[in-house]
């Protein structure tokens, strides 16, 4: 149990039967009346956000959360397997489990898989890939002056947008939390 008073940002609890984590949290002492806590609680399961209110003694059971490096093997249909390299189990979560996740992950890549009393309800890619670039158009000289970017097609589907010289074959690097274009490799 962790009290109101003890909230800090990234702390997750469980509340009405739902795992939250918390966003924000702002103590609030009012010059009349009673001290309280403010928050921001992200629902880690559908993402929703609301905002609630504590007394600085109300008592939450604080959550938790297993994060387990899994291998991302491969894609069957709509289902994505992965495999734990300690043990070897594999398990299936399906496309509304997985998401965007895996928009920058080739396969044999390492994953992070979240889950909360054994489901699964997230994975986190690396926090930077390197992939290769499949299809883009060709830049033309002279128009770098803006900083100008184009689209770009890499190896696992995704679209991004890099600079003029980037060209097919060039292995780039990619934020896989914004999707934006880091370097060449």
């Amino acid at each position: 149990m962790i009290s109101a008073g003890d909230f800090r940002n990234g702390i997750t609890i469980e509340l009405e039967g739902n795992v939250f984590q918390i966003i924000e949290f702002q103590h609030v002492k009012p010059g009349k009346g009673a001290a309280f806590v403010r928050t921001k609680l992200k629902n880690i399961k559908n993402g929703g956000v609301v905002e609630k209110t504590f007394r600085p003694t109300e008592k939450c059971p604080q959550a938790r959360i297993d994060r387990k490096d899994m291998q991302y093997l491969y894609a069957d249909g709509d289902m994505f397997n992965f495999m734990d390299n300690e043990t070897y189990e594999q398990i299936s979560l399906n496309k509304d489990e997985v998401g965007d996740a895996l928009k920058f992950v080739k396969e044999n890549e390492m994953v992070k898989v979240c889950s909360h009393n054994g489901s699964v309800f997230a994975i986190e890619p690396p926090l930077f890939v390197e992939l290769e670039i499949t299809e883009t158009e060709p830049g033309f000289k002279g128009d770098t002056a803006t900083g100008a970017t184009k689209p770009a097609i890499v190896e696992t589907g995704a679209q991004v947008a890099v600079p003029l010289f980037v060209e097919i074959g060039d292995k780039i690097k990619i934020d896989t939390r914004t999707g934006e274009y880091l370097s060449r490799v």
